[in-house]
Protein backbone atom coordinates (compact mmCIF):
# COMPACT_ATOMS: atom_id res chain seq x y z
CA UNK A 1 0.00 0.00 0.00
CA UNK A 2 2.56 2.89 0.98
CA UNK A 3 4.71 2.22 -2.44
CA UNK A 4 1.90 3.42 -4.26
CA UNK A 5 0.74 6.77 -2.00
CA UNK A 6 2.36 9.81 -2.62
CA UNK A 7 4.26 11.71 0.03
CA UNK A 8 0.81 13.77 1.78
CA UNK A 9 -1.10 10.32 1.73
CA UNK A 10 2.06 8.70 3.12
CA UNK A 11 2.22 11.48 5.84
CA UNK A 12 -1.16 10.36 6.96
CA UNK A 13 -1.67 6.39 6.30
CA UNK A 14 2.10 5.31 6.27
CA UNK A 15 3.13 2.99 8.93
CA UNK A 16 0.12 1.68 10.72
CA UNK A 17 -3.80 0.78 9.13
CA UNK A 18 -6.84 0.40 11.62
CA UNK A 19 -8.17 -3.24 10.82
CA UNK A 20 -12.16 -3.98 11.98
CA UNK A 21 -13.16 -2.66 15.39
CA UNK A 22 -9.39 -0.99 15.91
CA UNK A 23 -8.18 2.24 16.76
CA UNK A 24 -8.22 4.88 14.12
CA UNK A 25 -4.98 6.56 15.73
CA UNK A 26 -1.96 4.63 16.36
CA UNK A 27 -2.10 3.17 19.83
CA UNK A 28 0.44 3.85 22.50
CA UNK A 29 2.13 0.71 23.77
CA UNK A 30 3.16 1.88 26.82
CA UNK A 31 4.90 -1.57 28.06
CA UNK A 32 8.05 -2.58 28.64
CA UNK A 33 8.06 -6.34 27.92
CA UNK A 34 5.46 -8.87 26.50
CA UNK A 35 4.20 -12.29 27.36
CA UNK A 36 5.04 -15.66 25.70
CA UNK A 37 3.23 -18.93 26.59
CA UNK A 38 6.37 -20.88 24.95
CA UNK A 39 10.09 -20.38 26.56
CA UNK A 40 10.97 -21.72 23.40
CA UNK A 41 9.55 -19.20 21.08
CA UNK A 42 10.73 -17.01 23.41
CA UNK A 43 14.28 -18.54 22.58
CA UNK A 44 13.96 -17.93 18.81
CA UNK A 45 12.86 -14.18 19.25
CA UNK A 46 16.67 -13.58 21.02
CA UNK A 47 18.36 -15.57 18.52
CA UNK A 48 16.81 -13.62 15.70
CA UNK A 49 14.80 -16.77 14.28
CA UNK A 50 11.73 -15.11 14.64
CA UNK A 51 9.92 -11.87 14.48
CA UNK A 52 7.94 -10.58 17.31
CA UNK A 53 8.06 -8.42 20.03
CA UNK A 54 9.55 -9.51 23.67
CA UNK A 55 10.97 -5.89 25.24
CA UNK A 56 10.70 -2.53 24.20
CA UNK A 57 14.70 -1.36 24.07
CA UNK A 58 14.61 -3.62 20.65
CA UNK A 59 10.81 -2.98 19.58
CA UNK A 60 7.72 -2.09 20.08
CA UNK A 61 4.94 -1.49 18.27
CA UNK A 62 4.06 2.32 18.56
CA UNK A 63 8.00 2.59 17.65
CA UNK A 64 7.77 0.32 14.59
CA UNK A 65 4.59 1.78 12.97
CA UNK A 66 6.24 5.50 13.21
CA UNK A 67 9.32 4.26 11.70
CA UNK A 68 7.99 2.69 8.82
CA UNK A 69 6.17 5.68 8.32
CA UNK A 70 9.59 7.22 8.19
CA UNK A 71 11.25 4.80 5.95
CA UNK A 72 7.99 4.99 3.53
CA UNK A 73 8.37 8.86 3.66
CA UNK A 74 12.45 8.81 2.33
CA UNK A 75 11.56 5.52 0.33
CA UNK A 76 13.73 3.36 2.37
CA UNK A 77 14.02 -0.31 3.34
CA UNK A 78 13.58 0.20 7.30
CA UNK A 79 14.42 2.92 10.22
CA UNK A 80 15.07 3.17 13.78
CA UNK A 81 14.28 5.36 16.11
CA UNK A 82 16.67 6.87 18.39
CA UNK A 83 16.05 9.15 21.67
CA UNK A 84 17.61 11.72 19.80
CA UNK A 85 18.81 13.22 16.30
CA UNK A 86 22.40 12.92 17.98
CA UNK A 87 22.06 9.40 18.89
CA UNK A 88 21.15 8.62 14.96
CA UNK A 89 24.00 10.16 13.80
CA UNK A 90 26.15 8.29 16.62
CA UNK A 91 24.11 5.27 15.87
CA UNK A 92 24.24 5.40 12.18
CA UNK A 93 28.12 6.27 11.98
CA UNK A 94 28.94 3.34 15.06
CA UNK A 95 26.77 0.95 13.17
CA UNK A 96 29.83 0.48 10.55
CA UNK A 97 32.26 2.09 12.50
CA UNK A 98 34.31 1.48 15.74
CA UNK A 99 37.71 1.99 16.91
CA UNK A 100 40.56 2.32 14.22
CA UNK A 101 38.36 3.47 11.88
CA UNK A 102 37.47 6.81 10.62
CA UNK A 103 35.17 9.05 8.37
CA UNK A 104 35.04 12.15 6.24
CA UNK A 105 32.23 14.97 6.92
CA UNK A 106 31.48 18.19 5.39
CA UNK A 107 32.90 20.91 7.80
CA UNK A 108 29.13 22.27 7.34
CA UNK A 109 27.48 20.58 10.18
CA UNK A 110 25.40 21.37 13.09
CA UNK A 111 27.22 22.04 16.40
CA UNK A 112 26.69 19.13 18.51
CA UNK A 113 27.49 16.68 15.44
CA UNK A 114 30.83 18.33 14.79
CA UNK A 115 31.53 17.55 18.23
CA UNK A 116 30.16 14.34 18.08
CA UNK A 117 32.27 13.75 15.25
CA UNK A 118 35.49 16.10 16.37
CA UNK A 119 35.77 14.99 20.11
CA UNK A 120 33.68 12.41 21.49
CA UNK A 121 34.26 9.43 18.47
CA UNK A 122 38.11 10.35 18.58
CA UNK A 123 37.66 9.24 22.03
CA UNK A 124 36.34 5.83 21.08
CA UNK A 125 39.01 5.45 18.48
CA UNK A 126 37.55 6.87 15.51
CA UNK A 127 39.26 9.71 13.74
CA UNK A 128 37.37 12.08 11.95
CA UNK A 129 38.36 14.65 8.67
CA UNK A 130 36.42 17.87 7.95
CA UNK A 131 36.14 18.78 4.47
CA UNK A 132 34.83 21.79 2.78
CA UNK A 133 31.34 20.79 0.95
CA UNK A 134 31.79 22.96 -1.77
CA UNK A 135 35.95 21.81 -2.41
CA UNK A 136 36.25 20.00 -5.40
CA UNK A 137 35.92 15.90 -6.00
CA UNK A 138 39.87 15.72 -5.89
CA UNK A 139 40.44 18.04 -2.96
CA UNK A 140 37.62 15.96 -1.27
CA UNK A 141 39.08 12.58 -2.09
CA UNK A 142 42.35 13.87 -0.34
CA UNK A 143 40.56 13.36 2.85
CA UNK A 144 39.84 9.50 2.45
CA UNK A 145 42.01 6.75 3.69
CA UNK A 146 42.44 3.39 4.05
CA UNK A 147 40.32 2.83 7.02
CA UNK A 148 37.57 5.22 5.75
CA UNK A 149 34.02 4.31 6.50
CA UNK A 150 31.85 6.35 5.41
CA UNK A 151 31.31 10.19 4.09
CA UNK A 152 28.47 12.56 5.91
CA UNK A 153 27.05 15.50 5.17
CA UNK A 154 23.47 17.63 5.95
CA UNK A 155 20.75 18.17 3.16
CA UNK A 156 20.72 22.02 4.15
CA UNK A 157 23.52 22.70 6.84
CA UNK A 158 22.47 23.82 10.79
CA UNK A 159 22.83 26.19 11.00
CA UNK A 160 24.17 27.76 7.88
CA UNK A 161 22.08 26.76 5.41
CA UNK A 162 24.15 25.51 2.76
CA UNK A 163 22.97 22.99 0.41
CA UNK A 164 24.68 19.86 0.14
CA UNK A 165 25.52 18.86 -3.30
CA UNK A 166 24.29 15.46 -2.88
CA UNK A 167 25.13 13.51 -6.19
CA UNK A 168 29.08 14.56 -5.82
CA UNK A 169 29.33 13.13 -2.50
CA UNK A 170 27.43 9.92 -3.37
CA UNK A 171 30.11 10.02 -6.42
CA UNK A 172 33.12 10.72 -4.10
CA UNK A 173 31.77 8.33 -1.19
CA UNK A 174 31.04 5.18 -3.49
CA UNK A 175 34.34 5.97 -5.73
CA UNK A 176 36.04 4.75 -2.04
CA UNK A 177 33.75 2.04 -1.27
CA UNK A 178 31.47 3.51 1.27
CA UNK A 179 27.91 4.44 2.13
CA UNK A 180 27.35 8.49 1.88
CA UNK A 181 24.73 9.51 5.08
CA UNK A 182 22.93 12.24 5.14
CA UNK A 183 21.29 14.37 7.74
CA UNK A 184 17.74 15.22 6.08
CA UNK A 185 16.42 17.45 8.68
CA UNK A 186 15.85 20.17 7.84
CA UNK A 187 14.41 19.55 4.10
CA UNK A 188 12.43 16.43 5.27
CA UNK A 189 11.61 13.71 2.78
CA UNK A 190 8.42 16.44 1.78
CA UNK A 191 11.35 18.91 0.11
CA UNK A 192 13.78 16.45 -0.75
CA UNK A 193 14.62 12.72 -0.69
CA UNK A 194 18.46 12.16 -0.83
CA UNK A 195 18.33 8.25 -1.82
CA UNK A 196 16.81 9.74 -4.97
CA UNK A 197 20.23 11.14 -5.65
CA UNK A 198 22.35 8.73 -4.34
CA UNK A 199 22.82 8.84 -0.56
CA UNK A 200 22.42 5.24 0.95
CA UNK A 201 21.70 6.35 4.76
CA UNK A 202 19.84 9.29 6.14
CA UNK A 203 19.40 10.69 9.71
CA UNK A 204 17.05 12.59 11.35
CA UNK A 205 16.22 14.77 14.46
CA UNK A 206 12.55 14.26 14.51
CA UNK A 207 12.71 16.49 17.37
CA UNK A 208 12.56 19.24 14.30
CA UNK A 209 10.22 19.46 11.71
CA UNK A 210 8.58 16.34 11.72
CA UNK A 211 7.43 16.67 15.43
CA UNK A 212 7.25 20.50 14.25
CA UNK A 213 5.24 21.48 17.51
CA UNK A 214 8.36 21.20 20.28
CA UNK A 215 6.46 17.85 21.88
CA UNK A 216 9.22 15.15 22.03
CA UNK A 217 12.79 14.61 21.66
CA UNK A 218 14.06 11.85 18.80
CA UNK A 219 15.88 10.59 16.17
CA UNK A 220 15.85 8.72 13.25
CA UNK A 221 18.53 6.03 11.14
CA UNK A 222 16.79 5.04 7.78
CA UNK A 223 18.82 2.67 5.40
CA UNK A 224 17.99 2.83 1.54
CA UNK A 225 19.20 -1.18 1.31
CA UNK A 226 20.57 0.10 -1.76
CA UNK A 227 24.83 -0.29 -0.29
CA UNK A 228 26.35 -3.27 -1.43
CA UNK A 229 28.03 -4.13 1.91
CA UNK A 230 29.04 -7.46 0.90
CA UNK A 231 31.17 -5.59 -2.47
CA UNK A 232 33.28 -3.84 0.03
CA UNK A 233 33.21 -6.70 2.93
CA UNK A 234 36.77 -6.14 4.28
CA UNK A 235 35.71 -2.67 5.44
CA UNK A 236 32.61 -3.38 7.03
CA UNK A 237 33.26 -6.88 9.06
CA UNK A 238 30.42 -6.43 11.34
CA UNK A 239 27.98 -6.64 8.76
CA UNK A 240 29.46 -9.35 6.87
CA UNK A 241 31.25 -11.63 9.38
CA UNK A 242 29.74 -13.83 11.87
CA UNK A 243 28.70 -12.20 15.42
CA UNK A 244 29.90 -14.31 18.12
CA UNK A 245 26.94 -12.93 20.06
CA UNK A 246 24.38 -13.63 18.06
CA UNK A 247 25.81 -17.55 17.56
CA UNK A 248 28.01 -16.93 14.28
CA UNK A 249 25.02 -14.68 12.56
CA UNK A 250 26.28 -12.60 9.88
CA UNK A 251 23.75 -9.65 9.07
CA UNK A 252 23.88 -9.30 5.35
CA UNK A 253 23.75 -12.77 4.85
CA UNK A 254 21.03 -13.22 6.83
CA UNK A 255 19.08 -10.31 6.59
CA UNK A 256 20.11 -9.13 2.95
CA UNK A 257 18.96 -5.25 2.80
CA UNK A 258 17.58 -5.30 5.98
CA UNK A 259 21.21 -6.26 7.59
CA UNK A 260 22.34 -2.72 8.52
CA UNK A 261 18.97 -1.79 10.60
CA UNK A 262 18.75 -5.44 11.84
CA UNK A 263 22.51 -4.86 13.24
CA UNK A 264 21.84 -1.86 14.17
CA UNK A 265 18.81 -2.90 16.85
CA UNK A 266 20.00 -6.23 17.69
CA UNK A 267 23.51 -5.01 18.52
CA UNK A 268 23.59 -0.90 19.15
CA UNK A 269 20.14 -0.84 20.61
CA UNK A 270 20.86 -4.14 22.82
CA UNK A 271 24.13 -2.92 24.50
CA UNK A 272 23.62 1.16 24.73
CA UNK A 273 20.01 1.87 24.37
CA UNK A 274 18.58 5.47 23.71
CA UNK A 275 15.32 4.10 22.19
CA UNK A 276 12.63 6.73 22.27
CA UNK A 277 9.70 5.79 24.43
CA UNK A 278 6.21 4.82 22.81
CA UNK A 279 4.72 8.15 24.46
CA UNK A 280 6.73 10.45 22.24
CA UNK A 281 6.68 7.98 19.18
CA UNK A 282 2.79 8.47 19.52
CA UNK A 283 3.37 12.32 19.47
CA UNK A 284 6.05 12.58 16.54
CA UNK A 285 3.23 10.41 14.89
CA UNK A 286 0.79 13.60 15.02
CA UNK A 287 3.06 15.81 14.03
CA UNK A 288 4.29 13.61 10.46
CA UNK A 289 0.35 13.68 9.67
CA UNK A 290 0.37 17.43 9.17
CA UNK A 291 3.95 17.72 7.91
CA UNK A 292 3.62 18.30 4.08
CA UNK A 293 1.02 20.83 5.22
CA UNK A 294 3.14 22.91 7.49
CA UNK A 295 6.76 22.26 5.54
CA UNK A 296 4.47 24.56 2.27
CA UNK A 297 3.80 26.94 4.78
CA UNK A 298 7.29 27.37 6.56
CA UNK A 299 9.04 27.52 3.21
CA UNK A 300 6.43 30.78 1.61
CA UNK A 301 6.79 32.40 4.85
CA UNK A 302 10.38 32.19 4.90
CA UNK A 303 10.81 32.88 1.29
CA UNK A 304 9.03 36.58 2.63
CA UNK A 305 11.07 36.91 5.49
CA UNK A 306 14.21 35.86 3.17
CA UNK A 307 13.19 38.31 0.64
CA UNK A 308 12.29 41.08 3.25
CA UNK A 309 15.53 41.07 4.84
CA UNK A 310 17.91 40.79 1.77
CA UNK A 311 16.53 44.68 1.10
CA UNK A 312 16.91 46.18 4.85
CA UNK A 313 19.97 48.18 4.77
CA UNK A 314 20.52 47.33 8.15
CA UNK A 315 21.10 44.10 6.95
CA UNK A 316 24.34 42.82 6.13
CA UNK A 317 24.01 39.36 4.38
CA UNK A 318 21.31 36.88 4.51
CA UNK A 319 22.00 32.89 3.54
CA UNK A 320 18.53 31.48 2.08
CA UNK A 321 18.94 28.85 -1.23
CA UNK A 322 15.38 31.00 -2.67
CA UNK A 323 16.95 34.30 -2.88
CA UNK A 324 18.29 34.46 -6.17
CA UNK A 325 21.30 36.45 -5.83
CA UNK A 326 22.18 33.21 -2.99
CA UNK A 327 25.32 31.23 -4.03
CA UNK A 328 23.45 27.99 -3.54
CA UNK A 329 20.59 28.79 -5.06
CA UNK A 330 21.21 26.61 -8.07
CA UNK A 331 21.83 23.56 -5.85
CA UNK A 332 18.44 24.53 -4.48
CA UNK A 333 16.69 24.20 -7.19
CA UNK A 334 18.05 21.48 -8.43
CA UNK A 335 17.64 19.53 -5.39
CA UNK A 336 14.57 21.60 -3.52
CA UNK A 337 12.22 22.81 -6.34
CA UNK A 338 9.18 22.61 -4.07
CA UNK A 339 11.21 24.70 -1.28
CA UNK A 340 14.18 24.03 1.01
CA UNK A 341 12.53 24.91 4.76
CA UNK A 342 11.73 27.93 7.01
CA UNK A 343 15.38 28.65 8.55
CA UNK A 344 17.48 32.01 7.21
CA UNK A 345 20.71 32.29 8.68
CA UNK A 346 21.51 36.50 8.35
CA UNK A 347 24.02 38.33 10.01
CA UNK A 348 23.14 42.30 10.85
CA UNK A 349 25.32 45.70 10.25
CA UNK A 350 26.97 46.24 13.82
CA UNK A 351 28.73 43.45 16.44
CA UNK A 352 27.91 40.70 18.59
CA UNK A 353 26.16 43.34 20.71
CA UNK A 354 23.83 44.20 17.93
CA UNK A 355 22.49 40.75 17.28
CA UNK A 356 21.41 40.67 20.95
CA UNK A 357 19.99 43.43 21.17
CA UNK A 358 17.90 42.77 18.12
CA UNK A 359 16.98 39.49 19.65
CA UNK A 360 16.09 40.81 22.96
CA UNK A 361 13.68 43.68 21.36
CA UNK A 362 11.81 40.61 19.50
CA UNK A 363 8.11 40.37 21.37
CA UNK A 364 6.33 37.60 18.84
CA UNK A 365 9.78 35.45 17.77
CA UNK A 366 11.23 33.46 20.61
CA UNK A 367 14.63 32.84 21.67
CA UNK A 368 15.12 29.54 21.99
CA UNK A 369 17.57 27.04 21.49
CA UNK A 370 15.10 24.90 19.45
CA UNK A 371 14.49 25.11 15.37
CA UNK A 372 11.97 23.59 13.12
CA UNK A 373 8.87 24.70 15.24
CA UNK A 374 5.41 26.05 14.05
CA UNK A 375 6.47 29.07 16.16
CA UNK A 376 9.45 31.11 14.85
CA UNK A 377 11.95 30.89 16.60
CA UNK A 378 15.82 33.44 16.64
CA UNK A 379 19.32 31.97 18.04
CA UNK A 380 22.46 33.54 17.75
CA UNK A 381 24.66 30.58 17.52
CA UNK A 382 28.22 32.06 18.45
CA UNK A 383 26.92 32.63 22.23
CA UNK A 384 24.67 29.72 22.27
CA UNK A 385 24.74 26.37 20.40
CA UNK A 386 27.89 26.53 19.23
CA UNK A 387 29.28 28.69 21.81
CA UNK A 388 32.43 25.71 22.70
CA UNK A 389 33.86 26.67 19.01
CA UNK A 390 36.55 30.21 18.48
CA UNK A 391 35.92 32.39 15.70
CA UNK A 392 37.74 30.07 13.59
CA UNK A 393 36.40 27.01 14.21
CA UNK A 394 32.89 28.75 13.44
CA UNK A 395 34.19 29.93 10.03
CA UNK A 396 35.03 26.35 9.57
CA UNK A 397 32.32 24.71 10.64
CA UNK A 398 30.43 28.02 8.10
CA UNK A 399 28.83 29.66 10.96
CA UNK A 400 29.94 33.36 11.26
CA UNK A 401 30.67 34.98 14.21
CA UNK A 402 27.46 37.46 13.48
CA UNK A 403 25.12 34.54 12.54
CA UNK A 404 21.48 35.07 13.64
CA UNK A 405 19.35 31.51 12.66
CA UNK A 406 15.78 32.46 12.19
CA UNK A 407 13.88 29.80 12.24
CA UNK A 408 10.20 31.13 10.49
CA UNK A 409 7.12 29.45 11.58
CA UNK A 410 3.58 28.93 9.86
CA UNK A 411 2.12 31.85 11.96
CA UNK A 412 0.93 34.79 9.53
CA UNK A 413 3.25 36.15 7.47
CA UNK A 414 2.69 39.90 7.93
CA UNK A 415 2.91 39.28 11.89
CA UNK A 416 6.40 37.85 11.60
CA UNK A 417 7.70 40.54 8.83
CA UNK A 418 5.49 43.40 11.96
CA UNK A 419 7.89 42.03 14.72
CA UNK A 420 11.10 41.89 12.59
CA UNK A 421 10.57 44.86 11.53
CA UNK A 422 10.14 47.05 14.91
CA UNK A 423 12.94 44.56 16.29
CA UNK A 424 15.41 46.03 13.50
CA UNK A 425 13.88 49.72 14.23
CA UNK A 426 15.85 49.50 17.89
CA UNK A 427 19.32 49.25 16.21
CA UNK A 428 19.07 52.27 14.06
Amino acid sequence: MDKKMRIPSLCVHAGYKAKNGEPIELPIIQSTTFKYDDSDEMAKLFDLEKEGYFYTRLQNPTNDAVAAKIAALEGGVGCVLTSSGQAANFYAIFNICEAGGHIVTSNEIYGGTYNLFGVTLKKLGIECTFVSQEASEEEIQKAFRPNTKALFGETISNPGCAVLDIEKFARIAHRNGVPLIVDNTFATPVNCRPFEWGADIVTHSTTKYMDGLATQVGGAVVDSGNFDWMAHADKFPGLTTPDDSYHGLTYVKAFGKMGYTTKLVAQLMRDLGSIPAPQNSFLLNLGLQTLHLRMKQHCSNAQQVAEFLNNDDRVAWVHYCGLKDNPNYALGQKYLPNGSCGVIAFGLKGDRETAIRFMDSLKMVNIVTHVADARTCVLHPASHTHRQLSDEQLRQAGVAPDLIRLSVGIEDVEDILDDLRQALDTIK
